[in-house]
């Protein structure tokens, strides 16, 4: 180890400066935000330089976390975190180099690695047509519709411009998904994750054109793109565009509330605190529910893989909750349509 001290802030922020051209934004961020909890965890039980960190607080730090409520596969996201830390302040001489072999990262059962929040094929058709009706063509609408189609991510559908809306030979639109970090708007596979994606609903297709015609504000970003989702100030924020979700998702916008509310006096309805309601969903929850819907309709995971931009083992892990009898009855529709 080094001879001089190393704070844990300072050890921190030059792990994530490390880590920074090699991972996206949303990657630095999430691990920043890990990460914090240590540093406030260090200054808690007085821990002021990391050569003195030792497995009996590694195992103290986790146990602080354990306590917190972290749901078990974030308590394991974040112990993997903090292991990778660990190791790398080892490989630099900020603590013992065979340390990070004393960070242990709990397991986690299959069932537990699967987010619980979720939005029926029926629930999702309900707010399609209610956005259709009575929001048509307003950003809300098309960042549903498109996240919802599609199964894309956030970042991919932020990273969309109006030159990115094409046409095939046919008439049928479909969106360019490109990579294009040096304008702030990364896709989180790199170019990897670039690709067309079909859209192969006609109302939906029609709203885009709509909101490009009449409704998108007239805006560049600070890079001069015109962004396909804009707000008056420029592309929108990742922050906007999961509001945006969570406000198309509330209950009481297509039937009464579930939770006994006025929504007159909710705190949770339009533009107070959207994301505070119970039933409402963010954009994650809209990606994983698509998967599954489009499964269940008999797609091949390999061409829902190309199309979502995951591969199918982790397609299979963590966005197909169908249970076994679904999934059995889908094969079976699959494999009697292809029959003559």
């Amino acid at each position: 180890m080094q001879d001089d001290p190393v704070s844990p802030e300072t050890a921190v922020d030059e792990f994530l400066e490390t880590r920074a051209p090699e991972v996206s934004d949303a990657t630095i961020q999430n691990l920043r935000y890990r990460l914090k909890q240590f540093r406030l965890w260090a200054d808690d039980v007085g821990l002021e330089d990391m050569r003195e960190l030792n497995g009996k607080q590694c195992e103290q730090f986790k146990l602080t976390r354990s306590s917190s409520g972290l749901a078990p596969i974030t308590m394991r996201h974040h112990m993997r975190t903090f292991r990778q830390f660990v190791r790398w302040c080892g490989v630099v001489g900020y603590c013992d180099k065979s340390l990070h072999e004393l960070v242990r990262v709990p397991s986690v059962k299959k069932a537990d690695r699967r987010r619980d929040d979720a939005l029926s094929y029926e629930r999702a058709n309900r707010i399609k047509s209610y956005l259709n009706e009575l929001e048509y063509c307003t950003r809300q609408h098309i960042i549903f519709g498109i996240l919802w189609h599609t199964g894309m991510r956030t970042g991919s559908a932020r990273a969309l411009d109006v030159d990115d809306i094409e046409y095939a030979n046919d008439g049928t639109m479909y969106l360019r998904v490109r990579h294009r970090p040096g304008t702030d708007t990364p896709l989180k596979l790199g170019s990897e994750g670039e690709r067309n994606v079909t859209i192969g609903d006609p109302e939906l297709a029609s709203a885009i054109d709509d909101w490009i015609q009449h409704k998108r504000p007239s805006v560049e970003d600070e890079y001069g793109r015109d962004p396909l989702l804009a707000t008056e100030e420029g592309r929108v924020s990742t922050s906007t565009l999961r509001i945006d979700v969570y406000r198309a998702t509330q209950p009481c916008m297509i039937d009464d509330c579930p939770h006994g509310q006025d929504p007159e006096e909710c705190d949770h309805v339009g533009y107070v605190e959207p994301g505070g309601c119970p039933s409402a969903v963010g954009p994650h929850a809209i990606r994983r529910s698509a998967i599954t819907a489009t499964l269940n309709e008999g797609v091949p995971k390999e061409i829902v893989s190309e199309r979502v931009n995951v591969n199918v083992d982790t397609l299979t892990e963590h966005y197909d909750v169908r249970s076994e009898e679904q999934a059995r009855t889908t094969r079976q529709q699959y494999i009697d349509d292809l029959r003559f």
